[in-house]
């Protein structure tokens, strides 16, 4: 939640904040259990130096080795183009850049979605050093500077269906990783 005082913050970062929310909500309701929990965590400070991560990173530095993967959606609820991935380990990272290739596939006909090697996202860094593979929401950042950080950053901005395609991909995304055999980013072999 880094939105600042200027605007509602709806573009920077409530959308994300919703996405990630909304998503877990349509897994209830579809009553999908994978074979490993999914948290939704929203934590603030990224603007003033990700305090708010690299406070997540060293309350739980003692459960990091069991966090698969983590995700952060924070450039705006506009088309969702896809998920920057990254990790310490660039073996896994190669591994769990095609195991993501197929999940995007899965929802081809929300459109063409990729993935972007060795990007993620802010306040997901702080796990990285830690092993956990980060990930990064990605959407069209074409007008996401229109918005971000003023007046204009209000409600009435978000698209209703490119939230639904946000938290529809964020949904099968999260659950993939989640009840994958092995663990995201290791081949099974």
């Amino acid at each position: 939640i880094d939105s600042w005082d200027v605007g509602q913050g709806a573009h920077d970062d409530g959308a994300g904040c919703v996405m990630a929310m909304q998503a877990l909500t349509l897994l209830r309701k579809l009553n999908l259990r994978p074979r490993r929990t999914i948290r939704v965590v929203l934590w603030t400070g990224e603007e003033i130096g990700l305090s708010g991560a690299k406070r997540y990173a060293e309350d739980h530095a003692d459960e990091l080795a069991r966090h698969v993967a983590a995700i952060e959606a924070d450039i705006g609820c506009f088309r969702p183009t896809g998920y920057g991935v990254d990790c310490r380990d660039k073996g896994r990272r190669g591994v769990a850049e095609k195991q993501l290739r197929a999940m995007l596939d899965a929802c081809a006909s929300i459109g063409r979605l990729e993935v972007f090697p060795g990007q993620s996202a802010p306040d997901v860094s702080p796990l990285k050093p830690h092993g956990v593979l980060v990930l990064g929401h990605e959407t069209d950042p074409s007008g996401y500077f229109d918005y971000h950080h003023t007046h204009a950053d209000t409600l009435d901005k978000i698209n209703p269906r490119d939230l639904q395609h946000n938290v529809a991909i964020m949904a099968v995304v999260a659950h993939a990783i989640a009840d994958l055999p092995v663990r995201f980013g290791e081949s099974g072999r």
